[in-house]
């Protein structure tokens, strides 16, 4: 069987570099602004973790929402009194 070349390596190195920022940049963004740190996203990557990560996602309470909530009823008391 023959080896790959530098060529065909550079070019699976790039496929590779490419698929994981277009992996990475939407869920670090998501992370971001539900509150969680962005370098989670980086789990997305790993293939059990993932599906983990996704449903910690989806049903953790999310930090970003409750500085809303604790600003919106510091708003609402000050509007009291």
């Amino acid at each position: 069987m023959p080896s790959l070349g530098p060529v065909e390596l550079f070019i699976i190195l790039f496929v590779m570099a490419a698929y994981s920022l277009v992996l990475v940049i939407p869920f670090w963004m998501i992370f971001t602004k539900a509150g969680f740190p962005g370098l989670l996203s980086i789990g997305i990557l790993i293939p059990v973790v993932n599906i983990g990560l996704l449903f910690y996602l989806a049903f953790a309470e999310w930090p970003a929402l409750r500085r809303e909530d604790r600003a919106l009823r510091e708003g609402t008391r000050r509007q009291v009194e």
